[in-house]
């Protein structure tokens, strides 16, 4: 298990980790989220040692992360780190050698990889005559390569189109399978919330909100109304706590109390109007996200 505790980092008067802190357990995907500067980037450069932090540790299976562990990790960085001028297969060898496989084994783990991506008629091309989707997929294989027991990746969906989300997604899921620990960051609410088991929400530095995906929405303090009415006026005299949230044309998203029940909402809500459609149901990732960040 992958454990940051206390992490902590100042530039001068700017804190970029602030007594920062979850786990990623074996067979697990982690969605790293939180807005632009919140430190997740260098929450996960720590991981690596690229970070000299002011205080804080980062352990690996309940040790302190060494040289040796790290070439048993997998790291896709925020700023790409391919060589745009050597060939895709030389690169990608290179960097399986580097994480300690023999020659022969980095060349047949090179290959499996690069045919699993679909770039094998480019394989001898260099990185920067691919396209911006393409160089990223070799990006992921060069963190892939040597089987990692923990993947970290950085924005790894950025620029993708649909079907190389739908690949790279595939991946990531069959590595949490075989037993890896994933970490990821990205933007893309819906997207994490559909992969990944368990979420950590940084902002400012600090860890606002993390656990199982599953168990923040159901624990949730309310939950998300969607209605399409004929007509609309505001509930809030009828029933307090409710609060309008979004709305679009006579579609409506409520924030209701967890203590409100779907009938007392869905009685107030007929109070003259036509109800065309309804559902009731915990809060999205993208509602616990606002909400993290927000307080």
């Amino acid at each position: 298990m992958l454990e940051l505790d206390g992490l902590t980092k100042r530039y001068g008067d700017v804190v970029a980790l602030d007594d920062c802190g979850f786990s990623v357990r074996p067979g697990r995907i982690v969605g790293f989220l939180g807005p632009n500067g919140a430190g997740k980037t260098s929450a996960m450069r720590a991981v690596f040692g690229l970070l000299r932090l002011d205080g804080g540790t980062v352990t690996w299976m309940g040790r302190p992360v060494t040289h040796d562990a790290r070439r048993q990790f997998g790291y896709m960085p925020e700023m790409r780190g391919l060589y745009p001028r050597m060939p895709v297969r030389r690169q990608v060898i290179y960097f399986a050698r580097l994480h300690g496989l023999d020659k022969t084994t980095a060349a047949r783990a090179a290959d499996r990889w690069i045919d699993r991506i679909g770039l094998e008629e480019r394989a001898d091309s260099r990185v920067d005559d691919l396209s911006h989707g393409n160089q990223q997929r070799v990006q992921l294989v060069t963190a892939l390569v040597h089987d990692p027991e923990l993947l970290v990746l950085d924005e790894p969906f950025s620029g993708l189109d649909p079907l190389g989300v739908e690949e790279m997604s595939r991946i990531l899921q069959e590595r949490a399978e075989q037993g890896s620990a994933v970490l990821f960051s990205s933007h893309q609410l819906d997207l994490v919330e559909h992969l990944c088991d368990d979420v950590a929400i940084i902002n400012q530095g600090r860890v606002a909100l993390s656990g199982p995906v599953r168990t923040l929405k159901d624990r949730a303090t309310h939950r998300r109304v969607e209605v399409d009415l004929d007509s609309w006026t505001a509930l809030t005299p009828a029933i307090p706590g409710v609060r309008l949230v979004e709305s679009r044309g006579n579609r409506h998203v409520l924030r209701v109390p967890a203590k409100i029940g779907m009938d007392e909402i869905m009685t107030a809500l007929a109070d003259g109007r036509t109800i065309r459609e309804f559902s009731y149901g915990p809060p999205t990732l993208s509602d616990l996200f606002r909400e993290a960040v927000a307080s």
